[in-house]
């Protein structure tokens, strides 16, 4: 083999994994991330569990990414262990639709004989012509659905493609001895499987591992005896992704990864010693046959299909045995960790859409805690409680690690390959963490206040404190309306925030001239006077950024032409809305007219 067949085949390997990458990078494009999510949401069932992972893993083209994702899953609590046993069995039979799939190139060994249907069918026709309409489909079309469409397409024909130059590269291999004694060598099993293992961990891939497999098949030198081992070893090496992804990950995340390992290792052991014993008694009429493309694609998936079927019942006996393998010492899981940012794991990267599925999430947390803490405010501005106070700073400090944290994960989801969708979604969402934690920097800032007061003994009149009072009602609303705009996907919600924004904003304008006379006339202190202009300085910072939040959402959920913030105020600001003006009178009656 000299050096220009070396390059030749590897070069043919760097085109079968890039068409690997590119295809399955369309198709999780094309899906939206939708298999993922369904995956989260519909595991309670050991045999849903089998076939979500084995539809992910087909859509994916990859059982490694899909073990990555459920490690991901497991680490982030989102999914428990049991469930992911399910899924892991399953990722193992969707893997092996990729051997399926190359097997069609065996229609280019039927020759002169096929009719012109049959013709266009084989690999070395259909491949070119799926990548010519590909490449107008990434090019031509503006919709991104066609442009993912278009690659699938083109990774499908670059797959094939790389696969053409590998059988190439390696056919010449079939008439030196050498080559053929290594397959000799290898009908040894411990030998074959420890090679495939090898090999596929090398590669990361079990898909491409079998791919490059089926194309050595073609120089006729690979017997059965040979590629079952191989075959079986190939499935223990995928689990090497698993297991670097769960470095650092929580235990049960190490336990999920090792169930793919005990369940690969043992379905061999089984597997292998069943067609050793069938071999022994009856005898294999094609074991020391050339085995074709479509006998590996066969044989990958009968070994997966059974030993998947096999373990089912065994489910919660492999859950045992990891448990046993990696135990709690007699504590709980990780239990030290921040469970404001348990499901912010990296490993859920490898599926932009579902990320940010989990961040959105963590987003209405972060509302729901600026929620409860203006709802707390008010309660202590009637009846002072250090311990309620010591809740809002908590949920505060919550905030803090959570804009901090949401805020680089965005970022590093910036630099993955982010359909137009979810790249609007993340600059909506880093708004919204930034105008969150500003809300709930301003409820501190209120908060300071009532406890200066409660330290120093001051109280409010009986005037200010009913106008105080009014004002936070108001506070309440809009703070409520905001956040379930967001939490409840709800679009009027979010549109009945600026007439309430632009009301508080009345409301303080009053309030401040209201508080000014009461100093002249001397009704008011100094010291308490600063605490209710504080109050109210406040309070409009609050109605400020939940107007922000509101604007955002609105031309976020605008979709084809994303709101400029400053035109769409303009425009209800200009009162040509009769929307706008029925709600800005029913805010004005509910809340201005009654400290005026």
């Amino acid at each position: 083999m000299n050096i220009f067949m070396i390059i030749s085949l590897f070069g043919g390997l760097a085109l079968f994994l890039f068409g690997m990458d590119v295809l399955g990078n369309g198709l999780e494009k094309f899906s939206g991330g939708k298999a993922e999510k369904t995956l989260e949401k519909l595991t309670n069932n050991i045999f849903k569990s089998v076939l979500l992972g084995a539809l992910v893993t087909a859509a994916v083209q990859s059982s490694s990414a899909t073990t990555v994702i459920v490690v991901g899953l497991v680490n982030a609590r989102i999914l428990k262990l049991r469930s992911a046993i399910g899924v892991i069995m399953g990722a193992n039979i969707g893997t092996t639709i990729t051997g399926q799939i190359l097997r069609l190139n065996e229609l280019n060994s039927s020759g002169a004989d096929l009719n012109i249907f049959l013709q266009f069918l084989k690999p070395t026709t259909l491949a070119p012509l799926i990548a010519i309409f590909g490449i107008i489909l990434v090019f031509v079309p503006k919709k991104t659905k066609y442009k993912n469409i278009g690659y699938i397409m083109l990774g499908f024909g670059v797959l094939f493609n790389g696969m053409f130059a590998m059988e190439a590269a390696v056919r010449p291999l079939a008439e030196i001895p050498a080559f053929q004694n290594l397959f000799v060598a290898l009908t040894n099993p411990v030998l074959g499987v420890a090679v495939g293992a090898i090999v596929t961990a090398i590669i990361q891939s079990s898909s491409a591992s079998i791919g490059i497999l089926q194309a050595i098949s073609a120089t006729g030198v690979v017997t059965s005896a040979a590629a079952f081992p191989i075959i079986m070893g190939q499935n223990i090496g995928t689990c090497i992704t698993p297991i670097l992804a769960s470095i650092g990950a929580s235990k049960n995340a190490k336990r999920t990864a090792l169930v793919h390992l005990c369940f690969n290792i043992i379905g061999t052991i089984v597997f292998l010693s069943a067609v050793y014993l069938l071999q022994y008694l009856i005898g294999f009429s094609f074991w020391n046959e050339p085995i074709t493309m479509g006998g590996i694609a066969n044989f990958h998936t009968l070994f997966n299909v059974v030993i998947t079927i096999l373990f089912i019942p065994f489910a919660g006996l492999l859950e045992k045995l990891v448990k046993f393998l990696i135990r709690n010492n007699g504590k709980y899981d990780d239990a030290d960790e921040d469970e404001d940012t348990i499901t912010l794991d990296d490993r859920l990267l490898v599926s932009p859409s579902l990320a940010l599925t989990h961040c959105e999430e963590l987003v209405s947390k972060m509302g729901k805690n600026v929620y409860k803490n203006g709802r707390d405010l008010e309660i202590l501005l009637d009846n002072y409680d250090p311990k309620l106070a010591a809740k809002i700073h908590e949920r505060e400090d919550s905030l803090d690690r959570l804009e901090d944290k949401l805020g680089n994960y965005l970022v590093k989801l910036t630099d993955r390959e982010v359909s137009d969708e979810d790249g609007r979604t993340v600059t909506c969402l880093l708004h919204l963490i930034s105008e969150f934690e500003r809300t709930g920097d301003y409820i501190i800032e209120m908060l300071y206040s009532v406890e200066s007061m409660h330290e120093d003994g001051l109280k409010f009149s009986d005037k200010a404190y009913k106008e105080i009072k009014v004002l936070l009602n108001a506070i309440n609303e809009i703070i409520t309306l905001t956040y379930e705009a967001y939490s409840e996907n709800d679009i009027t919600k979010a549109e009945s925030v600026e007439p309430l924004e632009q009301t508080i904003d009345l409301m303080v304008e009053l309030l401040k001239a209201k508080h000014i006379m009461r100093l002249k006339e001397g009704k008011c202190s100094v010291d308490i006077g600063m605490k209710f202009l504080e109050i109210l300085n406040n309070a409009e910072g609050i109605s400020d950024h939940c107007s922000n939040i509101a604007v955002y959402y609105v031309g976020y959920k605008a979709v084809k032409n994303v709101v400029n913030p400053h035109e769409y105020l303009r425009e209800l600001h200009k009162g040509n809305s009769a929307h706008y003006i029925s709600l800005f009178d029913g805010y004005k009656s509910k809340y201005l007219e009654i400290i005026q």
